[in-house]
């Protein structure tokens, strides 16, 4: 990802979009801000809000004619916020703030003619930059059309204070000076830059030295003929000033003439001045109305309970829709852009810090975030992005998924594949494929579903065992997918080019993206449209409710879910749906491979799907139902009501596979179907080393904790038992050997008996100490006994 990458990657979030007020307002006050100190009383801190955009704070608060409010999303909700209202209580219930910082001396100076409102926000904007500027206007005091402002909107000290704070800043004032085209000319050749009001010179009655029609002059930069002269402080159409207006004007006016001293475009990069359109989205389904507070005795105003109450009706605007229905982004305290953002400078500075690691791989790459988002902002893109950039470039950390890429490749393995046509024939119409996971955790539902399929549909009904490659595409190994798509494809070619059945979401959009000619469809749309049910199917009594949880992967693929609801309804299950369902449906925590890369990050995602509503779910994919199960919720799994009796315990009720019998369940399902289905035999797994090993539940759950298989625990054991490399406890008699297994070094701790060995525990890690033995099969601290196997060092 390069510089313009990032660039296109920040700007597709609306996060940092200005709310619909700041946005409505030329000064752009952070309005948000300023309401959320009002609502917690903190008068000063509103007023510290409004100082740091609004010129001549206490005269413009007062006055300001407030256009935010037509903008206020509350407007429609009870009322938009007393915005006018709540700015004159901040000023005249909180002092004024010190002298603002004035930069230092430019050398350049600017004439100002009139001291109305606009004059007077020129002349506090470009002293502030450093420059020099002398107020020229006729009356005796500055303010202009400001002094016949009724005393009780704006008192005559207010004005006076803002003038005097003006006069500490460095700003000269001339009154009385009578302001003629001649006395403009001689004074505009005097002077660096110049900004002439509406009504200098007109002794009140018109436009004065200023054109009449702000048509008159640049929209962009307010000047004319004279690129260093400036105009503003129209009036509205009913003649009437606007003082919002007028000190918009003031400000686009000082940053013209500003550019114009420095020698730089006036008009480059300034199309966020002013009121702007904003793209922020704040989803205000399910908010509830509440109605705009008017203070008890208009003529004082709003108490300070009041102005509270009302600035708490503020609905504090910002997007973050997919911070709230994603556990993985609220986790890391951002939100899309300042992620992009976070990536670029892992790629880029960093290049690969563990921790920003961490944050790219856990995305479960759902897509939720790309529905909820106004601009479809898609966080599975962007964290694909970077894990390929980070293979591509040897970044990416062995750990992150190299345990899931092994039990891929183990479903790929000769051990497990397997793509036959109908026994007796060359090819076939339909072929199933149950996928890695189903054939895991439920070998005997696929087998049935199988069988089910060979009875009832026509034109013969082929098998495809293995995985779809999914997981290599997850961890931005491209290389492992296409090689596993490419297997695919090979296999399906020689089945005859048959329709796939696929009973996993993920592999059925796997095949409808990556391989779009393969014609696929789920089982769930097999079975609702063309076989029907087994005569055997479950039938609930009636009263049997069960919430569905749509795969993540499903979430475009409306047939699918509807096929799922109704063979739900056929099977006399009433159903429920959860908070967010169907194209909103939440990931289980295992997609994009999080469960691999942060298993605590998978838990809380799970936790937070299992506890969304009170009842069991029901799910279509087994590593969903699985997922949900451990975090709580005793979910079913469809084919368990389709084919029940298949699972001890009753539908659903029985604990997970863990991860070493899931690849024994691949393997076993292989047999069982060469031996039912085409009368053949195959060899099991074999055990390693003939060493029986036995292991506690307690000690099981650990293993799977800490990803240890039972095989290498096994392949530990055997190797210390035939090589006598062990140490022994003498304490307790246990046990301590260690072989290292392909990139990991494992240690068991075991004692033996009559039956053979007892397991205690297992840990792992990646260390490699040279010199420490053979990196294919040894401990880094195992040594070769003299005395020969079966002689321990104490």
């Amino acid at each position: 990802m390069d510089q313009n990458e990032l660039r296109d990657w920040e700007a597709r979030c609306i996060q940092e979009e200005q709310p619909g007020c700041r946005a409505a307002c030329p000064l752009h006050v952070d309005v948000r801000a300023f309401m959320e100190a009002m609502a917690a009383g903190k008068t000063a801190a509103a007023r510290k809000v409004l100082e740091r955009t609004m010129p001549l704070t206490g005269v413009l608060a007062r006055l300001c004619d407030h256009p935010c409010e037509a903008a206020c999303l509350r407007r429609d909700l009870g009322g938009a916020l007393a915005i006018g209202d709540l700015e004159r209580f901040c000023v005249e219930n909180a002092p004024a703030g010190g002298k603002p910082l004035v930069l230092p001396a430019k050398g350049r100076r600017a004439a100002v003619f009139g001291a109305g409102l606009a004059a007077l926000t020129v002349a506090s904007e470009l002293t502030r930059k450093g420059y020099a500027v002398t107020i020229f206007f006729p009356e005796s005091a500055p303010g202009g059309w400001l002094g016949q402002v009724p005393a009780h909107l704006l008192p005559p000290d207010v004005l006076a204070a803002e003038a005097a704070m003006l006069a500490r800043l460095g700003v000269s004032f001339a009154p009385g000076t009578a302001l003629t085209e001649e006395f403009l000319a001689v004074t505009r050749a005097d002077f660096d830059a110049a900004f002439v009001e509406y009504g200098a010179g007109s002794g009140g009655t018109g436009p004065g030295l200023c054109p009449a029609q702000r048509t008159d002059v640049d929209p962009v930069t307010l000047a004319a003929d004279d690129p260093g002269m400036c105009f503003g402080g129209w009036p509205l159409p009913d003649g009437t000033p606007s003082p919002m207006a007028c000190a918009a004007d003031g400000r686009r006016a000082a940053a013209t003439l500003d550019r114009f001293m420095s020698n730089v475009s006036a008009t480059a990069s300034r199309e966020r001045e002013g009121a702007v359109p904003t793209r922020l989205f704040r989803q205000t389904a399910g908010v509830a109305a509440a109605h705009r507070l008017f203070p008890a005795d208009p003529d004082a105003g709003f108490t300070a309970a009041e102005a509270v109450a009302e600035a708490a009706r503020c609905l504090r605007c910002e997007c973050l829709e997919c911070v709230k229905v994603c556990a993985y982004l609220e986790r890391y305290k951002g939100y899309p852009k300042t992620y992009a953002r976070r990536f670029y400078n892992n790629a880029a500075i960093v290049q690969g810090h563990h921790q920003a690691n961490r944050m790219i791989n856990s995305c479960s790459l759902c897509g939720l975030c790309a529905e909820v988002c106004p601009e479809g902002f898609a966080m599975a893109e962007l964290s694909l992005l970077a894990r390929r950039d980070m293979v591509e470039r040897g970044k990416m950390p062995p750990s992150a998924f190299e345990f899931a890429l092994a039990d891929m490749a183990q479903s790929d393995s000769p051990a497990c594949a397997l793509a036959r046509p109908g026994p007796g024939a060359a090819t076939c119409g339909h072929v199933f494929f149950p996928g890695c996971q189903l054939a895991g955790a439920s070998p005997d539902l696929a087998l049935a579903a199988y069988g089910f399929l060979r009875d009832t549909l026509h034109g013969g009904v082929g098998v495809m065992l293995g995985c779809c490659g999914v997981p290599g595409r997850w961890a931005g190994r491209e290389d492992l997918f296409a090689a596993s798509m490419a297997r695919l494809r090979a296999d399906w070619e020689r089945l005859g080019r048959p329709r796939v059945v696929a009973a996993c979401a993920t592999c059925l959009k796997t095949f409808t993206e990556a391989a779009p000619d393969i014609p696929a469809m789920s089982l769930w749309r097999v079975l609702a449209e063309e076989t029907g049910l087994p005569p055997g199917a479950a039938k609930a009594p009636g009263t049997q409710t069960l919430a569905v949880h749509d795969p993540c992967s499903s979430r475009h693929d409306p047939k699918t879910r509807a096929a799922v609801r109704e063979l739900l309804s056929r099977l006399g299950v009433k159903t429920l749906e959860p908070p967010l369902t169907g194209q909103y449906t939440e990931c289980c925590g295992y997609g994009g491979l999080m469960w691999n890369a942060d298993p605590d990050m998978a838990r809380a995602v799970a936790a937070g799907r299992a506890g969304a509503v009170d009842r069991d779910y029901a799910v279509s994919c087994a590593m969903c139902r699985d997922m949900l199960w451990r975090a709580g919720n005793r979910a079913v799994h469809l084919l368990d009501l389709i084919f029940p009796g298949q699972r001890s315990g009753g539908p659903g009720r029985s604990h997970p596979a863990g991860l070493s019998a899931r690849r024994r369940n691949r393997a076993g399902l292989k047999r069982d179907i060469l031996r039912a289905v085409y009368g053949e035999k195959e060899a099991g797994m074999e055990e390693t080393g003939g060493v029986t090993v036995c292991m506690a539940p307690e000690v099981l759950a650990r293993l799977e904790e800490r990803r240890i298989l039972d095989t290498d625990v096994r392949a530990v054991v055997a190797r210390a038992e035939a090589t006598g490399e062990r140490f022994l406890d003498t304490a307790t008699g246990r046990f301590l050997a260690s072989a290292r297994l392909c990139n990991v070094t494992f240690w068991v701790l075991y004692d033996k008996n009559d039956g053979g060995c007892t397991v205690h525990d297992a840990y792992c890690h990646r260390m490699d100490v040279p010199g420490t033995g053979t990196a294919a099969d040894a401990g880094p601290h195992a040594e070769t006994d003299p005395a020969g196997p079966g002689k321990e060092r104490p």
